[in-house]
């Protein structure tokens, strides 16, 4: 099994490089320092926002292009550091520090491994479009409200949002210019600056180096991002030989949330950008190179990683062939790391607040929202609605799991609305024959509809009449609570002398049937293809 999935990943590699040729290349190279441009900021920026330094955010963007770019699951994912992490990981780091950080991401590695084996990653797609805005949403919120101490220069404590937010009750709200100055200057540079200059020189990357130069020159009291090594080895890194074995079991749980949010955010960046490329998506490939780069990534003190919807979308409009692209990316973000970290460590974290402040607003999809709301979904506004509060208030696991939960919830209810109707045949059977009705019943029945079919045919037992010819064609599934409660009815009828007779019996529904023993409570003559067919025999024989 094993050398055929490398069989089919070593074919899929041949295929990409089918007639490589210079050109090919130099398109790879343009999209992958493309690409390189718009990571080198957001790297930065997502590691000051989950609490790690700077330069385990660029770390991370390097090994994650090299190593997930290299094994992941279509030619065209961009990896590296998201938000999407920042509410769980700041978490970590007030109750574990960075070390925490670093065990979490490789268990989380592990994780994702186990959910490419079990093959996973299909449930993706089950997850409900309102659910997935709705947490998209919450996460944005965290982004952004984890930037007001950066870009206003203030400061707060707490882990939770909530908590920092109230801080500010007790400790003020002093604000500092200068650093509201470098903020607003890079979020107006993001949002003015043209499209089509965007796709040359991305305005992160200008804001990036527009701040740089001024603080380098004018040196103003303001925070900045401090010391950036001159190295892709962190002085900060997992050692899996001092691993606190005995303590293990706290990782697990935050583990899990960043294995989860990886999972979701890296199969829905595949979803989006096959459809961009043209190109099939692999999910548990996918999932097996983002579990081996996350268990690497650590080793050089990098944090979580994964595929990032942003830069793979850049990658792909900026011409990008193979997945080389995700390489050249890396490689030029190791110049910057050798070239330009004493230059980096001088950009002041407002304006890195800056930048994730405009991303925390464009990651939102307006579109679904606006779509939402205006159309007055109701079940759609609730699972949006659910989804974000909870991201925001409780974890970001726990939120997707509510959501799903709900929209569970909401579709036993609308399921169970089953159809039945009752139609009298007796006269079209001759004069002789007995009181007879027909029970027509459409939609599945299982334990959400659960006492309707007693409900309708009850009385008819009690009425008089004599025979009844219950029609299942309409009837797709059926489980075990509804056998259950047809064996209550076949039992009342036996007891009230009421001949019963199934129709149209549709084959998932008879394989049920038999597997609950349910045809020895009647013979099957008792059965019939079709209600047409049961009331021909039943004239005959009148």
């Amino acid at each position: 099994m094993a050398g055929k999935k490398q069989g089919t990943f070593i074919s899929d590699l041949q295929k990409e490089f089918a007639g490589y040729n210079g050109g090919k290349l130099a398109k790879d190279i343009v999209a992958g320092l493309t690409v390189a441009a718009v990571a080198l900021p957001l790297a930065l920026a997502f590691a000051v926002s989950c609490g790690a330094d700077a330069a385990s955010g660029i770390i991370t963007a390097i090994f994650s292009g090299l190593i997930i770019g290299a094994l992941g699951g279509a030619s065209f994912q961009i990896s590296g550091p998201t938000g999407t992490m920042a509410g769980v990981l700041l978490i970590v780091v007030a109750n574990h520090g960075h070390e925490g950080v670093l065990i979490v991401t490789f268990l989380a590695g592990i994780i994702r491994i186990l959910a490419g084996v079990l093959k996973v990653g299909a449930l993706v797609s089950y997850i409900p479009i309102p659910v997935v805005t709705g947490f998209t949403a919450g996460v944005a919120i965290i982004i952004a409200t984890g930037q007001i101490n950066s870009f206003f220069g203030t400061v707060s404590e707490g882990v939770t949002i909530l908590e920092r937010l109230f801080s500010y009750t007790r400790l003020g709200f002093n604000i500092d210019w200068l650093s509201v100055l470098f903020g607003g200057f890079v979020i107006a540079l993001m949002l003015l600056w043209p499209k089509k200059l965007n796709e040359r020189l991305p305005s992160t990357l200008l804001a990036l180096i527009v701040t740089m130069i001024a603080q380098i020159i004018l040196d103003l009291p303001v925070a900045e991002v401090g010391h950036i090594p001159r190295s892709i080895i962190g002085e900060q890194r997992l050692n899996l030989l001092a691993l606190p074995w005995k303590n293990l079991g706290v990782y697990i749980s935050p583990s899990i949330s960043i294995a989860a949010l990886g999972m979701v955010e890296s199969l829905l960046c595949g979803t989006y950008a096959e459809k961009m490329k043209g190109e099939k998506f692999h999910a548990t490939r996918e999932l097996y190179a983002q579990g081996i780069g996350n268990m690497i990534i650590p080793l050089f003190g990098g944090i979580p990683a994964t595929a990032a919807i942003a830069r793979t979308s850049v990658a792909i409009r900026a011409g990008q062939q193979t997945r080389l692209t995700s390489i050249f990316h890396s490689i030029a973000l190791i110049a910057s790391v050798f070239f330009l970290a004493p230059f980096l460590s001088r950009v002041p974290l407002a304006a890195l607040a800056g930048v994730l402040l405009v991303t925390a607003w464009r990651m939102n999809d307006w579109k679904s929202i606006k779509q939402i709301f205006s159309k007055r979904m109701k079940t759609s506004i609730a699972q949006f609605s659910i989804t974000l509060v909870a991201t925001v208030v409780f974890d970001l696991t726990t939120a997707i799991l509510l959501g799903i939960g709900f929209s569970i919830v909401m579709f036993v209810i609308k399921s169970n609305k089953i159809t039945i109707e009752i139609d009298p045949v007796t006269n079209r059977l001759g004069k002789k024959a007995k009181p007879t009705k027909v029970v027509y019943v459409d939609g599945a029945l299982f334990f959400g509809s659960q006492g309707k079919l007693t409900e309708a045919i009850a009385p008819l037992i009690e009425s008089g009449v004599k025979r009844i010819l219950l029609s299942l064609r309409g009837v797709p599934n059926i489980d075990h609570s509804s056998i259950t409660e047809l064996a209550e009815i076949v039992r009342l009828a036996r007891k009230k002398e009421v001949e019963l007779l199934f129709c149209g019996v549709q084959p998932r529904v008879e394989s049920m049937l038999r597997r609950l023993d349910f045809y020895s409570l009647l013979p099957e003559e008792r059965f019939y293809p079709s209600v047409v067919v049961a009331l021909e025999t039943i004239a005959k024989e009148v």
